[in-house]
């Protein structure tokens, strides 16, 4: 047997069918789990800018909250919603630009809010931009009044504000909110 013993085998005679299919099913493992993370990379950079545009659009609303308060043309007890003797709609409402009064969510809104994008050639502000309007938002603002304490009594100069835009992703509803406070000294 050229020197070599019984049940020995000489260093040249490669691998058994065993071992290449564990190896083969460690690098399928390996590579699937990489397809996934590509998968949910894409998914991400998909919902990427509707969940800024309502991240913005959050901020707005809270900066009218603001604007409101500050400009001197509203009083106090009308930075409130509507139920509560305020300006600010009730309810959840489509994304629309703020009308003559300068704020948003409130009776006098215009058209649904429009976004451009650049278009073919990736430039924004030339021929070929395209508008999409924002028809899959919706924005709630919800103004409540604090307590002191635990004892019930209302701080009359203290209020919470809730915004709650709500946007759809693939078919799939979400909620951006954002919560403040707003008080009557500016």
């Amino acid at each position: 047997m050229d020197g070599m013993t019984a049940g020995r085998r000489p260093a040249s005679a490669g691998f058994s069918l065993i071992e290449v299919m564990v190896a083969m099913s460690v690098l399928s493992v390996g590579l699937l789990a990489l397809v996934g993370v590509f998968a949910m990379a894409v998914t991400r950079m998909a919902a990427s800018s509707p969940m800024l545009v309502a991240r913005e659009k959050a901020r707005e609303a809270i900066e009218s909250v603001h604007a409101a308060r500050d400009s001197g043309d509203l009083k106090w007890n009308a930075v409130n919603n509507v139920s509560n003797g305020g300006v600010f709609l009730d309810g959840r409402h489509a994304l629309t630009t703020a009308g003559p009064d300068g704020l948003v969510s409130t009776g006098d809104d215009e058209d649904v809010e429009v976004v451009r994008k650049p278009g073919a050639n990736g430039l924004l502000g030339d021929t070929d931009d395209e508008t999409v309007e924002l028809t899959n938002f919706t924005r709630e603002i919800v103004i409540s009044s604090l307590n002191y304490d635990n004892g019930g009594g209302v701080n009359p100069n203290l209020r919470q504000v809730t915004v709650n835009i709500r946007y759809q992703i693939q078919g799939a509803w979400r909620t951006y909110s954002m919560t403040t406070y707003v008080s009557s000294y500016s």
